[in-house]
């Protein structure tokens, strides 16, 4: 459960005019996102994902929620950069501007495996897809960015696992990024890996773009798609180990909600650019 309470009809502010980008949208924590944003009047909400039934659904079930919003979806393999660029071109064709950028997509503990482009499937998913599609559409988000008035945002979905000694000894191994990482724990090693980057590159993207605020959260547990990959006995320790931890899929939406639509600033309760939140809005101690 989080740790705070976040009410999303009084804390989310109206945000007509605004246009969102969601990874990850056709299920879980992705597809809330979606459906709790769009009750607050933006203008459109692109999202990505692979399955085109789920996507259809969705915007079917946000229609009814509110009918003015435009909600597109935008067919997306993280895991390939080639789909990540055609994704990019589609978008961009589009979407004159872009006001929160979730990259919300991901995958958790897979078996060692190579994506197309040669990278160790979970890191390939995880953080070089969203990094190229964050790259990509810089000039659009810069752009807004620029306008009067704008408060352009980039929450990048990682996880405690980062924080918790889940990942190599010595954080990312740059060196072996090209090969399945067989290694004891390799699944849940590989998995903190790719959300350590997430942490940084959060970081990263701060210093190198401060006009837009950019941190990373963690959403909390909770059962999503992403432990259909997980054997059982994982399923199992998982289980053991969340017992009056876990939340709801809703509840798993607050976090990032709140990141993308809390005041700025530094204190308590407020959101600063290149920081790491656990729900809800709490910034660990180091």
């Amino acid at each position: 459960m989080p740790s705070q309470q976040f009410n999303t009809l009084k804390a989310i502010p109206d945000l007509s005019g605004k246009v969102i980008l969601i990874t990850g949208g056709t299920s879980g924590v992705g597809a809330e996102t979606v459906k709790q944003l769009a009750v607050h009047n933006p203008s459109k909400i692109f999202f990505t994902g692979r399955n085109t039934k789920a996507a259809n659904t969705l915007i079917e079930s946000t229609k009814l929620l509110n009918p003015h919003v435009q909600v597109r979806f935008v067919p997306c393999d993280l895991s390939d950069l080639s789909s990540v660029r055609q994704a990019s071109n589609r978008i961009a064709a589009k979407a004159t501007r872009i006001d929160l950028f979730f990259c919300n997509a991901g995958v958790m503990a897979l078996p060692p495996g190579l994506s197309k482009d040669g990278y160790e499937q979970q890191f390939a998913t995880n953080h070089l897809g969203h990094a190229l599609l964050i790259d990509l559409l810089m000039p659009v988000l810069q752009d807004t960015a620029s306008l009067p008035g704008s408060d352009v945002r980039i929450i990048i979905t990682s996880s405690q696992a980062a924080t918790m000694g889940l990942t190599p000894k010595g954080g990312i191994n740059f060196r072996v990024l090209r090969t399945e990482q067989k290694m004891f724990g390799g699944r849940w090693l590989r998995y903190g890996q790719s959300k350590l980057a997430n942490i940084l590159y959060a970081k990263a993207l701060q210093k190198q773009y401060p006009c837009i605020t950019t941190v990373s959260i963690h959403p909390g547990i909770g059962y999503t798609g992403l432990q259909g990959n997980l054997k059982l006995f994982d399923r199992f320790i998982m289980w053991i180990t969340t017992i009056g931890k876990r939340s709801s899929v809703e509840q798993l939406s607050w976090n990032g909600l709140w990141a993308a639509t809390a005041p700025k600033g530094v204190a308590k309760g407020q959101v600063q650019g290149g920081e790491y939140y656990e729900p809800v809005g709490i910034k660990p101690r180091p």
